[in-house]
C-alpha cells in the first residue's frame, strides 16, 4: 500500500504536470468538474490525494493496496468500462497540458468544500509527517485521546487519527530504529519515546518521498519483508508475525527490540 512518502511524491509529480492547467475532459465519479474549470492544485494529506478544481470541487482518491495514477500527454483520454467496482480506469483528468488517469482503487469521489470539512477519514487526520515539521505535541495529544493504552504500540502507529503517513513498512522500520517491541502497549511507551517514535518517522518519510527504492539504513530497508534474516544492528534473525484486529504483518528484531537488548 502506498505510504505518505508515496502520495506526496505522486501529488508533487501531478501538480507539475497539471497545473496550471484547464480540463479538457473528466471521467469518474458523477457531479465532476466539467471542461473548461481550471485546475488549482494538487495536495496529499498522509495517504489522502485531493486534485482541486476552480468553483468548490475536489476528487479524493486513496489507492488503498493497488491503487495508482499516471501521467501521459495531452490527447484523447482513455475511457471509463463497467466492470468491478474499483477495477480498471476509475478516474480520469485531462487537460490541455497532460492526462492522468486513475486505476484500480475502490476510493474516488468528487467532494465540496464542505464535503473535505466532514469527511469522516479527512476531518480526523493527524498532523501529516511528512509536512517540514509536524507538529508532535499534538500527536502525543491524540495518542493518548485515541489509543486504548493497552493497545500494542505496533498498533497505534498505523492509526492515521494520530498521525498521518505511516503505513505498515514505515511502522517497522520506525520501531527497528528506536528498539521499540511492536508488542509493547502504548501505555508502557514513556512521552519522551513516543515523540521519537513520530519524530523518527517523519524524519524517514520526508527523506524518502523522491527516493527509489526506499532507505532507511544504508543498502535499504532494516527489517520489512525481511524475516528470518540477520538483523543489520546484531545479526539476530528478524521475526515476524500478524498484529492487530487488520491482521498485517509486522517485523522486528528480537534482540534489539526489547527493553534488555
Amino acid at each position: 500500500m502506498p505510504e505518505g512518502d508515496t502520495i506526496h511524491a505522486l501529488a508533487s509529480r501531478l501538480r507539475g504536470a497539471l497545473v496550471p492547467g484547464t480540463l479538457t475532459a473528466f471521467e469518474g465519479p458523477p457531479n465532476g468538474p466539467a471542461p473548461g474549470v481550471r485546475l488549482d492544485d494538487v495536495e496529499a494529506r498522509g495517504k489522502h490525494l485531493l486534485i482541486r478544481f476552480a468553483g468548490d470541487t475536489t476528487l479524493h482518491t486513496h489507492l488503498g493496496m493497488h491503487g495508482s495514477w499516471r501521467v501521459g500527454p495531452a490527447g484523447p483520454p482513455p475511457t471509463r468500462r463497467a466492470g468491478p467496482p474499483g477495477r480498471g480506469v476509475v478516474a480520469v483528468v485531462a487537460t490541455d497540458r497532460a492526462t492522468a488517469v486513475c486505476r484500480d482503487t475502490r476510493v474516488v469521489e468528487v467532494l465540496d468544500a464542505a464535503g473535505v470539512r466532514r469527511h469522516p477519514w479527512l476531518a480526523t487526520l493527524g498532523p501529516d509527517l511528512c509536512s517540514p515539521d509536524p507538529d508532535l505535541d499534538a500527536i502525543a495529544a491524540r495518542l493518548g485521546a485515541f489509543i486504548d493504552p493497552g493497545t500494542e504500540i505496533g498498533v497505534a502507529l498505523l492509526d492515521q487519527r494520530v498521525a498521518a503517513g505511516i503505513g505498515n513498512l514505515y511502522r517497522s522500520e520506525v520501531l527497528w530504529a528506536c528498539r521499540i517491541d511492536p508488542l509493547l502497549p502504548t501505555g508502557a511507551v514513556d512521552e519522551a519515546t513516543r515523540r521519537g517514535l513520530y519524530a523518527t518517522a517523519g524524519s524517514l518519510l520526508r527523506s524518502n518521498v523522491y527516493a527509489v527504492p526506499r532507505r532507511t539504513v544504508p543498502g535499504g530497508l532494516a527489517v520489512y519483508e525481511r524475516g528470518g534474516r540477520p538483523c543489520p544492528r546484531c545479526g539476530e534473525p528478524i521475526r515476524s508475525r500478524r498484529l492487530g484486529e487488520q491482521a498485517r504483518t509486522v517485523w522486528w528484531c528480537g534482540r534489539c527490540q526489547t527493553d534488555d537488548g
